[in-house]
């Protein structure tokens, strides 16, 4: 269960260095919207809603941290950080981070904005990066994704409507007419994205398609 104070989003802090921690966490403290603590000096009843990680270049050591809050933490992330670029977004993305602060923005104001959005599952990240990340997708799929079938889901087009049809109640004779194939291909079909995304069977598939949004 997220842990809150009445209606304060409890966050947990943690920085690269003390000067950064004792700053930030100050700023923080000051505010009716937030009950901060440290990272570090959690005990097992403390489950933040947000986890803010404060450092200066997403490098591979600071990679490495937040894929370790990630991996024992419920919490939803913000980045605060000097520098970023849109492959250290995507990098930061994956761990969970969908809340990035330049520190020259980081305001209070600005902070507990971002913290808010994040704590209802909303991304924030700065606009001029938003634009330059919409954009490289757009290529991706344009010119590499697209040509090969592909979208960014990682499913073919062939293989969702496979998905669709099963999910449907169709079996795999049924599919094969349907789209014009062997029955030996829809079965390759299913048994490709079973064996890609380790998948016990064609329920599972469908299970697994369903939570994504795919069909």
């Amino acid at each position: 269960m997220l842990q809150t104070n009445g209606d304060r989003i409890t966050v947990a802090l943690r920085a690269q260095d003390p000067v950064s921690q004792a700053g930030v966490s100050s700023q923080l403290r000051a505010r009716p919207e937030v009950e901060v603590i440290n990272w570090d000096e959690r005990n097992g009843t403390d489950t933040p809603q947000v986890v803010v990680v404060v450092l200066d270049v997403l490098d591979d050591v600071a990679l490495r941290v937040l894929r370790q809050i990630q991996r024992t933490s419920t919490a939803r992330g913000v980045l605060v950080t000097t520098h970023i670029d849109e492959q250290q977004l995507v990098n930061a993305a994956e761990c969970g981070f969908v809340g990035v602060v330049r520190r020259a923005e980081a305001t209070p104001e600005r902070l507990v904005k971002v913290i808010g959005s994040v704590a209802r599952g909303e991304g924030r990240v700065p606009p001029d990066l938003l634009g330059s990340l919409l954009q490289q997708v757009g290529r991706l799929q344009g010119q590499v994704l697209t040509p090969h079938g592909l979208h960014l889901t990682g499913f073919t087009a062939r293989e969702l409507e496979v998905l669709r049809l099963v999910a449907e109640g169709y079996d795999t004779a049924d599919i094969a007419v349907k789209l014009s194939y062997s029955e030996r291909t829809i079965k390759n079909v299913l048994h490709s994205v079973m064996t890609r995304l380790n998948l016990r069977n064609r329920s599972h598939a469908v299970a697994y398609a369903l939570r994504q949004g795919l069909i």
